[in-house]
């Protein structure tokens, strides 16, 4: 990541540096997250993300603990905050969790949309919706933010002077895509091949 000089930025990039900060200045969110959560798109005011689980995000019954849930749900309405252009996202006023069903077990990926649904001068509201790996509604959540010094003088989608920039890198899917058509290919040539 480079060092920014007060840079505008795709939503997509521009939440990724957003997350990747929460990463490195925050307590909670590297040691219960860390690698483990992905941003995979990012436009106005919605973010699509998931999350590996792994046993540190699990109960004693071994599936996804509900304060795992309701840890995205904070972090999914920065997150959305964020993708309408914030890069400080205020600070949570209110915050409630619906849980539907168990959102998976170690190994399992827990996806969720967060959505900032209205922003003004001084309140954000955000909901956040979790599915399971068959697309089963897990979770829904709803945060609210305080977000009255963030709004006030910024710019949107620009990072701070000095703060970190993520690398601007394709959604995942793509890149696995063309690394599949470049084995597929690979192996094609060598199906080509004549023995000698």
């Amino acid at each position: 990541m480079a060092a920014s000089s007060g840079t505008k930025l795709t939503p997509l990039r521009f939440v990724r540096s957003v997350l990747a900060s929460f990463m490195a200045e925050s307590g909670l969110e590297p040691r219960l997250f860390g690698q483990h959560l992905r941003i995979i798109n990012a436009h106005m005011g919605i973010v699509d993300f998931e999350l590996r689980i792994t046993a540190d995000h699990t109960n004693r019954l071994k599936i996804l603990h509900g304060g795992t849930i309701a840890s995205l749900v904070d972090l999914g309405g920065s997150l959305a905050v964020a993708a309408k252009g914030y890069y400080a996202t205020g600070v949570s006023t209110d915050l409630n969790v619906t849980y539907l069903s168990s959102g998976g077990k170690e190994g399992d990926k827990l996806r969720g949309t967060a959505v900032c649904e209205k922003i003004g001068k001084t309140l954000a509201f955000t909901q956040v919706t979790f599915w399971d790996k068959e697309r089963n509604l897990v979770a829904r959540g709803s945060h609210t933010k305080f977000v009255a010094l963030a709004v006030a003088g910024s710019e949107p989608f620009t990072i701070p002077e000095g703060a970190k920039i993520a690398p601007d890198r394709k959604p995942s899917r793509i890149r696995n895509k063309e690394k599949f058509i470049a084995i597929q290919a690979q192996s094609q040539n060598k199906s080509q091949e004549i023995p000698e």
